[in-house]
């Protein structure tokens, strides 16, 4: 197994701005020396940057990649913030100095990732001691210290995110490619200011070890592999054998292998080495039958009880826009509640839908001069924020249903959700409830064992002529995840 080392200090600490703990917080550098810099080894560092930043980064939101010409560096360096307007620097590939906005602005780098940092006061910004910047992460790195040449020997490495875990990965994958080609790698010294955060001594090239069982590896396989094919198979795969005790061996396992998280991940790596077209394919004992999941089963059942009921089936678009969402519902705004896009292509679509009814009331608006009565539904998902969410946002499937008619009320959508729910042996009530949307008095919130499944009630008349409507129409929509919760 190859084995890296770190050959000692390089005399870099990097100190942390608490403000960054909720803007971009965690940061890892590390000093690749005497790297043998080629026009073709530059393309090929810039080729694995810009593809970890896209894959394991989450095209930079969990991770982003500086290089530097460490010569040019003066240490110790600051991982501060700055103000918008505060901060100026040639940025790569131009030439005049810009401020941070004016990079979101102008730079084509800024303009693809800024809203990473656009909604925050202030903005990360990695310097040196002499106020030299280095870098606008993850946006964009200077023109003089942030540029590799082949003139370049010594190169900083420094990985900024929001994962501490992935940084650390981050800069060992990248640290020891510039290993591969002839550099000798040397630690740096981060200060944390954070809570429960000690100095941090980056990279980490720690090896792992993993037990595993023969009887385990001969089971999943099928194989009846010997200790010593085993561990030649795992030598050939690049990992380490400490040694094979009985039916167990243990297995070091290369720091830059982040993706072995399991001893099966060991096992697939055997099954490699042996040859996959060497394993004779069997029929399982055990046959097992495919299904439908139950949000699949539950989706299908709604559908078919809402056509039965004279309903008929619509699609419509997942974006929409504030004024659809809530001006002609007769709501007050919550910027807060909408998952916004960025930079929108079309004034209509600016944002994604939270409940599914204005896009009924849209269709129906299109619809005036098609003979009533007008009976249409919609099964679709709604996106909502989630702040423990990864990406901070949540699909949620819902069912919509309008009726429209000149003597559309109450007691009809009221109908309409009897059947729905009986088909599906739920027991339901409705309280009276204040809504925008809808009459006052007439409007209902549906609940089931103690849940909050939905809405009910006749449209207002202000939303009616909103949506240009001329006849009365009553509405239900109802959250299916939490039925299926009650299934």
């Amino acid at each position: 197994m190859k084995s890296y080392v770190v050959e000692g200090d390089s005399g870099v600490e990097v100190t942390v701005d608490a403000r960054l703990w909720k803007i971009r917080p965690y940061i890892a550098c590390a000093v690749v020396e005497g790297v043998e810099v080629t026009d073709v080894m530059i393309r090929q560092v810039m080729r694995l940057q810009d593809k970890m930043d896209e894959t394991y980064g989450r095209q930079r939101r969990r991770t982003s990649i500086g290089l530097y010409d460490f010569d040019l560096v003066t240490p110790p360096l600051r991982y501060r913030v700055a103000k918008p307007r505060e901060v100026k620097f040639v940025p790569l590939e131009f030439e005049e100095e810009l401020t941070l906005e004016e990079i979101l602005e102008r730079h084509p780098k800024g303009v693809e990732y800024g809203h990473l940092v656009r909604h925050h006061p202030v903005w990360p910004i990695f310097m040196d001691s002499a106020d030299k910047v280095l870098s606008f992460p993850p946006i964009i790195n200077s023109n003089d210290l942030g540029r590799i040449t082949e003139k370049t020997r010594n190169i900083l490495v420094e990985v900024t995110g929001t994962s501490f875990e992935t940084v650390l990965n981050t800069l060992m994958n990248v640290t020891l490619a510039l290993a591969d080609r002839g550099g000798r790698i040397r630690s740096a010294k981060i200060h944390y200011p954070y809570e429960g955060f000690e100095d941090v001594v980056t990279p980490r090239l720690e090896t792992r070890r993993l037990t595993i069982d023969l009887k385990y590896i001969r089971r999943v396989l099928g194989l009846d592999l010997k200790p010593l094919e085993v561990k030649e198979m795992l030598e050939r795969a690049r990992y380490g054998v400490l040694g094979v005790e009985g039916s167990r061996v243990e297995v070091e396992v290369p720091c830059y292998r982040i993706d072995v998280m399991h001893p099966i991940d060991v096992v697939e790596d055997i099954a490699i080495a042996y040859d996959y077209n060497r394993i004779e394919p069997r029929w399982p004992r055990l046959p097992t039958v495919g299904s439908k999941a139950p949000a699949c089963k539950l989706r299908e059942a709604v559908r078919e009880v809402m056509v039965g009921l004279g309903f008929q089936e619509v699609l419509s678009f997942t974006m929409s826009n504030p004024e659809s969402l809530y001006g002609k519902m007769n709501l007050n705004p919550e910027p807060e509640s909408i998952v916004e896009v960025e930079n929108p292509r079309i004034q209509y679509f600016t944002c994604l839908r939270n409940w599914l009814l204005p896009s009924l009331m849209e269709f129906l608006s299109r619809n005036v001069h098609v003979e009533y009565p007008q009976r249409v539904f919609e099964v679709g998902y709604c996106i909502v924020r989630d702040e423990e969410a990864e990406n901070m946002t949540r699909d949620v499937e819902k069912l919509a249903c309008v009726t429209t008619h000149s003597n559309a009320n109450f007691a009809e959508a009221k109908a309409v959700l009897d059947a729905l729910l009986t088909s599906l042996s739920i027991q339901y009530e409705i309280e009276e409830t204040e809504h925008g949307s809808f009459i006052d008095g007439r409007a209902g919130k549906i609940t089931a064992e103690g849940r909050e499944v939905g809405l009910i009630g006749e449209i207002h008349p202000q939303v009616l002529e909103n949506w240009k409507l001329r006849n009365p129409a009553s509405a239900i929509e109802i959250n299916l995840d939490e039925i299926r919760m009650l299934l």
